[in-house]
């Protein structure tokens, strides 16, 4: 099965009914957790020192860390594609991860 999933804190849920929503619930707080403010792990998450940076870089960085954070934390997630909304102009990127549950 695929699922598309939005980096967004907000739609986290903490207390997930099946282990099909604790997947969904661990992908999201990785794509939405900031590298080193996890003070137990400050590997867990991904980096979020990209400010500045060219659009395209950004989003091939921010790429290759969600997958290998994705590949590292939550190993019954199988990275199918990341993708982009939102852009250059207004400063804000949400990154949308497609994945397959193992």
């Amino acid at each position: 099965m695929q699922v598309d999933i939005v980096g967004n804190l907000n739609e986290i849920d903490f207390n997930p009914s099946d282990e099909y929503h604790e997947i969904i619930q661990n992908v999201k707080t990785i794509c939405s957790t900031p590298k080193y403010s996890v003070p137990l792990d400050r590997e867990f998450g991904v980096n979020a020192s990209l400010v500045d940076r060219p659009i395209n870089y950004i989003q091939a960085k921010l790429t290759a860390e969600i997958i290998e954070a994705i590949n590292n934390y939550e190993p019954r997630a199988k990275v199918k594609s990341v993708n982009f909304t939102g852009d250059g102009l207004t400063g804000l990127l949400i990154p949308v991860v497609k994945i397959e549950l193992s």
